[in-house]
């Protein structure tokens, strides 16, 4: 059986990761391979910022996924806010003209919406037969 690599701060060791999905503004499918190209370049220097780790990375015209690996000192709804925030703020930058035409013009790129679920480790069933099992005091 694989041991779990754990990270460690001054206080803590810790193992957190969250599956993220973010949806373009009306699931227009207005990410291309370059803008793709770009926005994983700015997810990974942006988590390294947060001290923070990008796993994994890909995505489609409409949507992004991203495997992360997030330091316990991180709100997750803090991350994405401003993971969204800076890359919508610099892909509506850089590629101006081509959002342009998808979004007229208006200051948009992701949907207010995300989904992030928490992923690896032992399943619940398993964590919850764990502590059932402790031995209570008398």
């Amino acid at each position: 059986m694989n041991k779990q690599q754990f990270k460690h701060l001054f206080h803590c060791a810790f193992n957190l990761h969250y599956h993220l999905v973010i949806v373009t503004k009306y699931r227009r499918k207005c990410i291309t391979a370059p803008l793709l190209a770009r926005l994983k370049t700015i997810c990974t220097e942006l988590t390294q910022k947060w001290e923070c780790e990008l796993l994994e990375f890909n995505g489609e015209a409409d949507h992004l996924h991203l495997l992360l690996s997030l330091n316990p000192k991180v709100a997750p709804s803090v991350f994405v806010n401003n993971l969204k925030t800076v890359t919508s703020r610099l892909i509506r930058k850089e590629f101006a003209a081509h959002l342009a035409k998808i979004y007229w013009k208006k200051p948009v790129f992701w949907s207010r919406s995300y989904c992030i679920l928490t992923c690896g480790g032992a399943p619940l069933s398993i964590i919850k037969q764990y502590i059932e099992q402790q031995n209570t005091p008398e």
